[in-house]
Protein backbone atom coordinates (compact mmCIF):
# COMPACT_ATOMS: atom_id res chain seq x y z
CA UNK A 1 0.00 0.00 0.00
CA UNK A 2 1.06 3.57 -0.61
CA UNK A 3 -0.29 7.07 -0.18
CA UNK A 4 0.58 10.43 -1.66
CA UNK A 5 1.52 13.66 0.08
CA UNK A 6 1.69 16.99 -1.69
CA UNK A 7 4.20 19.79 -1.44
CA UNK A 8 1.48 21.95 0.06
CA UNK A 9 0.91 19.40 2.83
CA UNK A 10 4.65 19.31 3.52
CA UNK A 11 4.89 23.10 3.64
CA UNK A 12 1.88 23.38 5.97
CA UNK A 13 3.18 20.65 8.27
CA UNK A 14 6.63 22.25 8.40
CA UNK A 15 5.26 25.71 9.15
CA UNK A 16 3.00 24.29 11.84
CA UNK A 17 5.87 22.35 13.43
CA UNK A 18 8.07 25.44 13.41
CA UNK A 19 5.37 27.62 14.95
CA UNK A 20 4.50 25.12 17.69
CA UNK A 21 8.11 24.29 18.56
CA UNK A 22 9.04 27.95 18.95
CA UNK A 23 7.49 27.96 22.41
CA UNK A 24 9.38 24.84 23.52
CA UNK A 25 12.02 25.68 26.13
CA UNK A 26 14.33 23.67 28.32
CA UNK A 27 17.92 22.59 28.01
CA UNK A 28 21.11 24.63 27.92
CA UNK A 29 23.82 25.57 25.43
CA UNK A 30 26.90 23.34 25.38
CA UNK A 31 28.65 25.04 28.31
CA UNK A 32 31.93 23.09 28.13
CA UNK A 33 32.93 24.77 24.84
CA UNK A 34 33.15 28.56 25.42
CA UNK A 35 32.14 29.51 21.88
CA UNK A 36 28.97 27.40 21.99
CA UNK A 37 28.05 28.65 25.45
CA UNK A 38 27.80 32.18 24.04
CA UNK A 39 25.58 31.43 21.00
CA UNK A 40 22.17 33.18 21.39
CA UNK A 41 19.94 30.51 22.91
CA UNK A 42 16.67 31.50 21.20
CA UNK A 43 17.88 30.93 17.63
CA UNK A 44 15.71 28.42 15.79
CA UNK A 45 15.35 27.17 12.22
CA UNK A 46 13.64 24.35 10.34
CA UNK A 47 14.30 23.42 6.70
CA UNK A 48 12.87 20.69 4.45
CA UNK A 49 14.46 19.90 1.07
CA UNK A 50 12.88 17.56 -1.48
CA UNK A 51 14.62 15.48 -4.18
CA UNK A 52 13.68 18.03 -6.86
CA UNK A 53 15.36 20.83 -4.89
CA UNK A 54 12.15 22.37 -3.56
CA UNK A 55 12.91 23.83 -0.14
CA UNK A 56 10.64 24.99 2.68
CA UNK A 57 12.53 26.95 5.30
CA UNK A 58 11.60 28.87 8.43
CA UNK A 59 13.29 30.98 11.08
CA UNK A 60 17.01 31.64 11.44
CA UNK A 61 17.88 29.40 8.50
CA UNK A 62 20.87 31.46 7.34
CA UNK A 63 22.51 31.78 10.76
CA UNK A 64 25.94 30.11 10.64
CA UNK A 65 26.54 27.77 13.59
CA UNK A 66 29.02 25.05 14.50
CA UNK A 67 28.35 21.79 12.69
CA UNK A 68 29.98 19.75 15.46
CA UNK A 69 29.06 16.04 15.38
CA UNK A 70 26.82 16.32 12.32
CA UNK A 71 30.18 16.49 10.50
CA UNK A 72 30.67 12.82 11.38
CA UNK A 73 28.02 11.90 8.81
CA UNK A 74 29.92 13.68 6.06
CA UNK A 75 33.29 12.16 6.95
CA UNK A 76 31.82 8.67 7.25
CA UNK A 77 30.50 9.14 3.71
CA UNK A 78 33.94 10.32 2.55
CA UNK A 79 35.66 7.30 4.11
CA UNK A 80 33.18 5.00 2.35
CA UNK A 81 33.79 6.87 -0.92
CA UNK A 82 37.56 6.55 -0.64
CA UNK A 83 37.53 2.93 0.48
CA UNK A 84 34.17 1.13 0.57
CA UNK A 85 31.36 0.60 3.07
CA UNK A 86 32.75 -2.88 3.74
CA UNK A 87 36.23 -1.60 4.63
CA UNK A 88 34.77 1.09 6.91
CA UNK A 89 32.77 -1.66 8.63
CA UNK A 90 35.94 -3.72 9.02
CA UNK A 91 38.18 -0.88 10.23
CA UNK A 92 35.69 1.05 12.39
CA UNK A 93 32.30 -0.67 12.62
CA UNK A 94 28.62 0.26 12.56
CA UNK A 95 27.33 -0.74 15.99
CA UNK A 96 25.38 1.42 18.40
CA UNK A 97 27.22 2.17 21.64
CA UNK A 98 24.36 3.12 23.94
CA UNK A 99 26.86 5.53 25.48
CA UNK A 100 27.51 9.29 25.40
CA UNK A 101 29.22 10.54 22.24
CA UNK A 102 32.46 11.29 24.12
CA UNK A 103 32.71 8.00 26.00
CA UNK A 104 36.18 6.45 26.07
CA UNK A 105 34.54 3.08 26.74
CA UNK A 106 33.15 3.00 23.20
CA UNK A 107 36.67 2.09 22.07
CA UNK A 108 36.68 -0.98 24.29
CA UNK A 109 33.20 -2.34 23.53
CA UNK A 110 34.46 -4.54 20.71
CA UNK A 111 37.79 -6.25 20.29
CA UNK A 112 38.41 -5.45 16.66
CA UNK A 113 37.21 -1.87 15.97
CA UNK A 114 36.06 1.37 17.65
CA UNK A 115 32.34 0.70 17.08
CA UNK A 116 30.99 3.45 14.70
CA UNK A 117 32.22 6.57 12.87
CA UNK A 118 29.31 8.55 14.36
CA UNK A 119 30.80 8.81 17.87
CA UNK A 120 33.98 10.69 18.73
CA UNK A 121 36.37 7.74 18.82
CA UNK A 122 35.15 6.34 15.51
CA UNK A 123 35.14 9.77 13.90
CA UNK A 124 38.79 10.29 14.84
CA UNK A 125 39.52 6.87 13.34
CA UNK A 126 37.61 7.86 10.19
CA UNK A 127 39.76 10.98 9.82
CA UNK A 128 42.84 8.79 10.18
CA UNK A 129 41.61 6.56 7.33
CA UNK A 130 41.29 9.39 4.84
CA UNK A 131 43.68 9.62 1.92
CA UNK A 132 46.39 10.68 1.33
CA UNK A 133 48.09 9.35 4.45
CA UNK A 134 50.47 11.68 6.24
CA UNK A 135 49.30 14.78 4.38
CA UNK A 136 47.01 16.90 6.56
CA UNK A 137 46.50 19.72 4.05
CA UNK A 138 45.35 17.34 1.31
CA UNK A 139 43.16 15.46 3.77
CA UNK A 140 41.58 18.73 4.88
CA UNK A 141 40.90 19.69 1.27
CA UNK A 142 39.16 16.33 0.80
CA UNK A 143 37.02 16.89 3.92
CA UNK A 144 35.93 20.38 2.87
CA UNK A 145 35.43 19.37 -0.76
CA UNK A 146 33.22 16.48 0.28
CA UNK A 147 31.11 18.70 2.52
CA UNK A 148 30.80 21.29 -0.23
CA UNK A 149 29.45 18.61 -2.56
CA UNK A 150 26.96 17.49 0.11
CA UNK A 151 25.83 21.00 1.08
CA UNK A 152 25.85 22.53 -2.39
CA UNK A 153 28.00 25.37 -1.02
CA UNK A 154 31.23 25.65 0.93
CA UNK A 155 31.29 25.67 4.74
CA UNK A 156 33.58 28.02 6.63
CA UNK A 157 35.90 27.42 9.57
CA UNK A 158 34.75 29.28 12.67
CA UNK A 159 38.19 30.17 14.00
CA UNK A 160 37.02 31.07 17.48
CA UNK A 161 35.14 27.76 17.74
CA UNK A 162 38.23 25.89 16.50
CA UNK A 163 40.29 27.54 19.24
CA UNK A 164 37.66 26.68 21.86
CA UNK A 165 37.52 23.08 20.68
CA UNK A 166 41.31 22.72 20.58
CA UNK A 167 41.71 24.17 24.07
CA UNK A 168 39.15 21.84 25.65
CA UNK A 169 39.53 18.51 23.79
CA UNK A 170 41.41 16.65 26.55
CA UNK A 171 39.19 13.57 26.42
CA UNK A 172 39.46 13.36 22.64
CA UNK A 173 43.25 13.47 22.95
CA UNK A 174 43.14 10.48 25.27
CA UNK A 175 40.89 8.68 22.77
CA UNK A 176 43.35 9.24 19.94
CA UNK A 177 46.20 7.67 21.90
CA UNK A 178 44.01 4.81 23.13
CA UNK A 179 42.99 4.09 19.54
CA UNK A 180 46.66 4.12 18.58
CA UNK A 181 47.51 1.69 21.39
CA UNK A 182 44.92 -0.78 20.11
CA UNK A 183 46.02 -0.41 16.45
CA UNK A 184 42.70 1.20 15.54
CA UNK A 185 44.15 4.44 14.22
CA UNK A 186 45.57 4.52 10.69
CA UNK A 187 47.59 7.75 10.59
CA UNK A 188 49.34 10.10 13.01
CA UNK A 189 47.18 10.45 16.17
CA UNK A 190 47.49 14.19 16.70
CA UNK A 191 47.02 14.96 13.01
CA UNK A 192 43.88 12.82 12.96
CA UNK A 193 42.60 14.52 16.10
CA UNK A 194 43.24 17.98 14.67
CA UNK A 195 41.38 17.12 11.45
CA UNK A 196 38.44 15.89 13.51
CA UNK A 197 38.50 19.03 15.67
CA UNK A 198 38.63 21.30 12.62
CA UNK A 199 35.75 19.54 10.86
CA UNK A 200 33.61 19.93 13.99
CA UNK A 201 34.45 23.66 13.94
CA UNK A 202 33.05 24.29 10.48
CA UNK A 203 30.22 26.80 10.23
CA UNK A 204 27.02 25.85 8.39
CA UNK A 205 23.41 26.99 8.22
CA UNK A 206 20.18 25.02 8.36
CA UNK A 207 19.67 25.18 4.59
CA UNK A 208 23.06 23.57 3.98
CA UNK A 209 22.31 20.74 6.39
CA UNK A 210 18.92 20.10 4.78
CA UNK A 211 20.65 19.92 1.39
CA UNK A 212 23.05 17.30 2.75
CA UNK A 213 20.18 15.30 4.21
CA UNK A 214 18.31 15.53 0.90
CA UNK A 215 21.43 14.39 -0.96
CA UNK A 216 21.50 11.26 1.21
CA UNK A 217 17.75 10.77 0.67
CA UNK A 218 18.31 11.19 -3.08
CA UNK A 219 20.89 8.37 -3.39
CA UNK A 220 23.87 10.70 -3.43
CA UNK A 221 22.68 13.30 -5.95
CA UNK A 222 22.52 16.81 -4.52
CA UNK A 223 19.03 18.19 -5.34
CA UNK A 224 20.27 21.78 -5.17
CA UNK A 225 23.22 21.46 -7.58
CA UNK A 226 22.17 18.36 -9.52
CA UNK A 227 25.67 16.92 -9.02
CA UNK A 228 26.44 13.44 -7.70
CA UNK A 229 28.18 13.71 -4.34
CA UNK A 230 28.69 10.00 -3.68
CA UNK A 231 27.74 6.56 -5.09
CA UNK A 232 24.13 5.49 -4.51
CA UNK A 233 25.08 2.35 -2.58
CA UNK A 234 26.41 4.48 0.29
CA UNK A 235 23.01 6.04 1.10
CA UNK A 236 21.43 3.04 2.88
CA UNK A 237 24.66 2.45 4.79
CA UNK A 238 24.91 5.96 6.23
CA UNK A 239 21.16 6.04 6.98
CA UNK A 240 21.51 2.79 8.94
CA UNK A 241 24.31 4.35 11.00
CA UNK A 242 22.23 7.46 11.68
CA UNK A 243 19.28 5.30 12.74
CA UNK A 244 21.36 3.19 15.13
CA UNK A 245 23.42 5.84 16.94
CA UNK A 246 22.41 9.33 15.78
CA UNK A 247 21.10 10.41 19.21
CA UNK A 248 23.69 8.51 21.26
CA UNK A 249 22.18 7.06 24.47
CA UNK A 250 18.76 8.45 23.48
CA UNK A 251 18.76 6.90 19.99
CA UNK A 252 16.21 4.17 20.69
CA UNK A 253 13.77 6.58 22.31
CA UNK A 254 14.20 9.02 19.42
CA UNK A 255 13.62 6.44 16.68
CA UNK A 256 10.68 4.93 18.54
CA UNK A 257 8.93 8.29 18.92
CA UNK A 258 9.87 9.94 15.61
CA UNK A 259 10.58 7.20 13.07
CA UNK A 260 13.26 9.47 11.59
CA UNK A 261 16.92 8.42 11.14
CA UNK A 262 18.79 11.51 12.27
CA UNK A 263 22.13 12.80 13.55
CA UNK A 264 22.68 15.55 16.09
CA UNK A 265 25.49 17.92 17.02
CA UNK A 266 26.15 19.90 20.19
CA UNK A 267 26.07 23.08 18.11
CA UNK A 268 22.30 22.59 18.06
CA UNK A 269 21.89 21.12 14.58
CA UNK A 270 20.00 17.94 13.65
CA UNK A 271 19.78 16.33 10.20
CA UNK A 272 17.15 13.72 9.35
CA UNK A 273 16.73 11.54 6.27
CA UNK A 274 13.59 9.94 4.83
CA UNK A 275 15.05 7.87 1.95
CA UNK A 276 13.58 8.77 -1.42
CA UNK A 277 11.34 11.40 0.12
CA UNK A 278 13.16 14.33 1.75
CA UNK A 279 15.96 15.68 3.87
CA UNK A 280 15.17 17.59 7.05
CA UNK A 281 17.29 19.87 9.23
CA UNK A 282 16.58 21.86 12.37
CA UNK A 283 18.73 24.07 14.56
CA UNK A 284 18.45 25.51 18.06
CA UNK A 285 21.30 25.74 20.60
CA UNK A 286 19.71 24.51 23.84
CA UNK A 287 20.54 20.82 24.43
CA UNK A 288 19.23 17.95 26.55
CA UNK A 289 21.45 15.81 28.79
CA UNK A 290 22.70 13.76 25.84
CA UNK A 291 23.72 16.79 23.75
CA UNK A 292 20.68 16.87 21.45
CA UNK A 293 18.79 20.10 20.66
CA UNK A 294 15.54 20.26 22.64
CA UNK A 295 13.65 22.61 20.33
CA UNK A 296 14.93 21.01 17.11
CA UNK A 297 13.79 17.60 18.35
CA UNK A 298 10.34 18.98 19.09
CA UNK A 299 10.01 20.49 15.61
CA UNK A 300 11.08 17.30 13.85
CA UNK A 301 8.74 15.13 15.90
CA UNK A 302 5.81 17.46 15.25
CA UNK A 303 6.52 17.45 11.52
CA UNK A 304 6.77 13.65 11.37
CA UNK A 305 3.63 13.11 13.43
CA UNK A 306 1.55 15.62 11.47
CA UNK A 307 2.23 13.79 8.20
CA UNK A 308 2.33 10.31 9.80
CA UNK A 309 5.81 9.67 8.44
CA UNK A 310 8.42 7.15 9.58
CA UNK A 311 10.76 4.59 8.08
CA UNK A 312 9.00 1.72 9.86
CA UNK A 313 5.49 2.58 8.66
CA UNK A 314 3.93 -0.17 6.58
CA UNK A 315 2.26 2.31 4.23
CA UNK A 316 4.74 3.71 1.72
CA UNK A 317 4.60 7.47 1.22
CA UNK A 318 5.28 9.08 -2.16
CA UNK A 319 5.38 12.67 -3.33
CA UNK A 320 2.40 13.70 -5.43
Amino acid sequence: MSRLITKQQIAEAAENAYTMARVVNGGHNAHYIPYLANVPSDLFALTITLPDGTTFSYGDDEYVFGIESVSKVATAILAMKQWSPEIVLEKIGADATGLPFSSVFSILLENDHPTTPLVNAGAIAACSMLKPFGKPDEKWQAIVGNMTALFGSEPQVLKELYRSESDTNYKNRSMAWLLKKHDRLYDDPMMSLDLYTRQCSLGVNCRQLAAMAATIANDGVNPVTGDRAFPAEISPKIVSMMASVGFYQHTGDWLFSSGLPAKTGVGGGIVGVLPGLMGIAAFSPRLDDAGNSVRAQAALKLFMQTLDLGIFNTTQVELA
